[in-house]
Formats: C-alpha cells, sequence, structure tokens
C-alpha cells in the first residue's frame, strides 16, 4: 500500500522557468497601452521604484515621476533619521564587505525624526511630484497623521510579509479598514503572495497589493527563514484574488510584482502573469541618478537580531532614463525596459496590460538555455 501524504505540494514557477507565446495577431508597439491607474492617479509607465534607501531619494522620486513612473520614499530609512543623509549613504557603499552588516545596524539604530518625515514628503511635493512613501505596519498609526498632513499622494504599508489578520499583545492593532477610512491617500499594502492573504487584504479597502516575498537580488530571506513562493506563481495567485474581488465588490485592486526582476523578459513574464505594475529595486539602483552609489541593500539588512539581506555592488549600468526608456547599450535586457514591454506585447497581441494579463505563457525551463551554446559561460 502506498504511504499516506502528509501534505501535498504543488509545483510553482519562477521567471526563469516560463515563456510567452506570440499572438496571432501582432501590434505596433508604439501603439499599445501601458498606463497604470491606483487610487485617483494614473502614471504612463507602470512602473515603481522600491522603498530602499539605496533606490530612492527625495531626488530620484522627483525625476522617475517626471519620467512617468513613481518611486517609494522610506519613511523609516536613512533619510529620515539624518539630516545629512547623502553623507551616510556614502559612508554604507563604501564600508568593506565584512563590517557592512554590523555597520548597517548601528546606521539604522539611529532614531527617526518626525521632522524629517515631514520635510522629505514636502521636497518631493514643492518639485511638483506625485510622492509616494512607505512605513511598516508596526510605525503606520504614529507615521500616518504626519504623512498625511504633509501631503502624501499614495501611503504605502509594507513588511516582508504583512497580513490583515496579524495576531499580537497589542490590545487594537493595525486595522487597515480603519487606516483606509482616516488616510486621504490610497493605499498600497505588501508584501504577500497568496490568493487568501490577498483576497483578505483587498476586503479591507486597499487601492493596490504588492506581491512577492523573498525574491529581491539584497534579500535573504528564502535563505534565512525557507519562506516565499516563485514570482510567477506568486502573481498568477494574488491576480485571482484580485479577479474574485473584483467579481464581488465592482472595485479593481492594483497587483504590483515587487522583486525578482532582472531583464525586461522578467519584466514581461510578470505582466503575463497578471500584474498591473511592477516594482524595481537593485534594477533601478543601477541608475547614475540612484542614491546607492552602485550599491544595493534591503531593508531587513540592519534587523537588530535576525539580518535577512546583504549589500550587493550592482554597479552603474546608465542613466535613469537610459534604463527605462533607452536607448539601450546592452544586449542582456537591462536597459530600456519599456522599449522591451511594448515590444513583447506588440508580438502577443496585447494592445493593454489587461490584455498583456491574458497571454498565454508556457512552461519552458530551457528558454534561456536552448540553442545558445556560444552565449553560455
Amino acid at each position: 500500500m502506498p504511504a499516506p501524504q502528509f501534505k501535498e505540494m504543488r509545483r510553482c514557477y519562477s521567471f526563469d522557468e516560463v515563456a510567452l507565446v506570440p499572438g496571432d495577431t501582432t501590434i505596433n508597439p508604439e501603439q499599445v497601452n501601458i498606463d497604470f491607474t491606483v487610487g485617483s492617479f494614473t502614471f504612463p509607465i507602470p512602473i515603481l521604484a522600491s522603498a530602499m534607501d539605496a533606490a530612492v531619494d527625495t531626488r530620484f522620486a522627483v525625476l522617475l515621476n517626471r519620467l512617468g513612473g513613481l518611486a517609494v520614499l522610506n519613511l523609516e530609512g536613512v533619510q529620515t533619521r539624518y539630516e545629512d543623509a547623502d553623507a551616510v549613504l556614502a559612508e554604507i557603499a563604501s564600508v568593506p564587505d565584512d563590517e557592512v552588516t554590523p555597520f548597517l545596524q548601528k546606521v539604522y539604530s539611529a532614531p527617526i525624526k518626525e521632522n524629517l518625515v515631514e520635510e522629505r514628503i514636502r521636497e518631493i511635493k514643492r518639485a511638483g511630484a506625485i510622492c509616494a512613501a512607505s512605513v511598516t505596519p508596526q510605525n503606520t498609526k504614529q507615521f500616518a497623521p504626519i504623512a498625511a498632513e504633509s501631503g502624501v499622494d499614495i501611503f504605502v504599508v509594507q513588511s516582508t510579509v504583512t497580513s490583515a489578520h496579524h495576531i499580537s499583545k497589542s490590545y487594537h492593532g493595525l486595522v487597515f479598514s480603519e487606516l483606509c477610512q482616516v488616510m486621504p491617500a490610497p493605499i498600497i499594502v505588501g508584501n504577500c503572495v497568496s490568493y487568501s492573504a490577498a483576497l483578505s487584504l483587498m476586503r479591507e479597502g486597499i487601492a493596490g497589493i504588492l506581491v512577492g516575498v523573498g525574491p529581491g537580488a539584497a534579500c535573504t530571506t528564502r535563505e534565512v527563514l525557507g519562506v516565499g513562493v516563485p514570482q510567477v506563481t506568486a502573481t498568477m495567485d494574488c491576480a485571482a484574488a484580485r479577479e474574485q474581488y473584483l467579481q464581488e465588490t465592482g472595485r479593481y485592486v492594483a497587483v504590483i510584482t515587487d522583486g525578482g526582476i532582472r531583464t525586461g523578459g522578467d519584466l514581461c513574464k510578470a505582466f503575463a502573469s497578471g500584474a498591473d505594475a511592477v516594482m524595481l529595486g537593485s534594477v533601478l539602483a543601477q541608475a547614475e541618478e540612484a542614491p546607492g552609489r552602485g550599491s544595493h541593500w534591503g531593508m531587513a539588512n540592519p534587523h537588530p537580531a535576525l539580518p535577512r539581506g546583504t549589500r550587493i555592488k550592482v554597479g552603474t549600468s546608465g542613466s535613469l532614463e537610459q534604463i527605462l526608456l533607452g536607448p539601450a547599450s546592452v544586449t542582456g535586457g537591462t536597459q530600456n525596459l519599456i522599449g522591451a514591454l511594448r515590444t513583447a506585447m506588440g508580438m502577443c497581441g496585447a494592445q493593454s496590460i489587461k490584455e498583456m494579463q491574458r497571454v498565454e505563457m508556457v512552461l519552458a525551463p530551457a528558454i534561456k538555455t536552448e540553442g545558445k551554446f556560444w552565449q553560455l559561460p
């Protein structure tokens, strides 16, 4: 007799294991619509910059918004702990590898200054840009009123894993439905990777959800905790929750794939998996204008007891405009990401992101190596 199973597992898929199938009709890439909407805001390009200190400061946020995207400022990072944040970022980029984790723990032990929370938001607003800012769930009650008063346009509540139902010793913890009622800005919540968790968060009234646990280039959550779901499967499951919630209420919640995207090909597969937008960290940290100076680190890296990230040297590959809009000077797919998206949509016959979400995908674990003998190391 076969032995009974203690539990069943399903196969899940990452970007490297799938491929997009071209459509029966093709479209001129310049004629596709890639707009991204969250709340009352619509952006010409569906790209968000991660709320990570190496990727976003106030200047970078303004620049990305002028190019059509949205950067999320970390309200619990270096920008709100130090008046001269740029000098601290330069130190982080230069410290030796074997000293970087304790150094980051020291840097992030400095208290967050409420006046800097207000000032950083106002800096972005004064420049005429849309301001998105991020806090962790445990600090949301403290900083949400300050962010709202300072004029934040989009409010992000984010941690490694966020759920609608959290058990703690707090008498009255963070309740997203209550937060949605008092915040004047649309709220994006993350991160999650499952259908049920996403659906529960959507039912709280949020405007967008961040998908991804552990796929980031600077994140070691999967190694340290063993927690995570590959991004294609995670995005598909959360997109299914979006469709279910839309059917229930008629309200559309944006699904944003966060992490694991290295090239234009990964980005295109994220949309075909069901994403409305993508959030990028290490890719944008390679921009000349990024504050990390060619370095990138996860925001869980400076945890005082259990760091779950590492500083990586991503280098500088070009300007932000070149990375997003081209022209590309490399052949590996790390520049002109929007050009890649438009071209893939044209090949697949998708006139909009919604149509791109319906493009056929196939399992193709050899898609990047088949016939590539001369390109392989």
